[in-house]
């Protein structure tokens, strides 16, 4: 089931640069809820909207995609009118899409160590693993990020860390570096979603004085994180938002 659930939200995503109206038959727009602030839910059905917007040239890259329970999340490259990173997150219902999440970056980078925001592994291993790699990634969100637990760092993170984020590089000097700088805060976990050796942590938090999204994908190898990609995305405030959901 999930692995359908998984062909059905890349078939919607791509929906958007195909406009193919079946693309949507997945979503139960009668209980769709939509966590994108800048949305107006329910102002337009999906089928209409994803035909006015494959009419823009659009293109939709699914780099990965993992499913866990009722939820489907996806690593996605957009290039709209410019080129921008998302992670894409659906929760599912009686077998169709009923809420979704989003985090989207403009693409920069390549990072100083030449990765870009979605290079690397793509496959799903260490399916028995799922809860410990859960587990492990919910404490370093905890004593590390939240908590400013940096001591704590080489607990979870391993030597040879891989950092796709485009401002940072490769291993824990400059990780330990970046964790230090006072203007980014992270402040809760709201999800935390897993399958095998890939983990999601939906966070929420301030940079440089502004309520921020911080989605951080993980992947685990050996009881230790070994590599990181991420998007950040402002939140705007509440009076700007076009729906009444929040952005978690």
């Amino acid at each position: 089931m999930t692995a359908n659930h998984k062909d059905q939200i890349c078939v919607l995503l791509k929906g958007i640069e195909t406009g193919d109206p079946a693309s949507v038959t997945v979503v139960n727009e009668a209980k769709y809820i939509q966590h994108n602030p800048q949305t107006h839910e329910g102002s337009e059905g999906l089928a209409v909207l994803f035909k006015r917007l494959a009419k823009t040239s659009p293109r939709v890259n699914i780099v990965r995609v993992f499913a866990d329970g009722d939820y489907v999340f996806a690593h996605t490259e957009y290039d709209f009118a410019s080129s921008n990173i998302g992670f894409e997150v659906f929760r599912f219902e009686d077998g169709q899409a009923v809420e979704h999440w989003d985090n989207i970056q403009s693409r920069k980078g390549p990072n100083e160590s030449g990765h870009s925001m979605v290079d690397g592994p793509t496959r799903v291993v260490d399916l028995d693993l799922t809860e410990s790699n859960r587990q492990l990634v919910k404490a370093f969100v905890d004593e590390v990020l939240v908590k400013a637990g940096r001591d704590q760092l080489e607990r979870y993170v391993a030597a040879d860390y891989i950092e796709h984020n485009p401002d940072l590089g490769d291993g824990l000097t400059v990780l330990q570096q970046a964790l230090a700088d006072p203007a980014k805060v992270y402040r809760q976990n709201h999800h935390l979603l897993a399958e095998g050796n890939f983990v999601l942590a939906a966070n929420q938090g301030i940079l440089g004085g502004v309520d921020h999204a911080f989605y951080d994908l993980f992947r685990i190898e050996a009881g230790k994180i070994v590599e990181h990609w991420d998007t950040i995305e402002a939140i705007p405030p509440r009076a700007e938002w076009n729906n009444d959901n929040g952005k978690f």
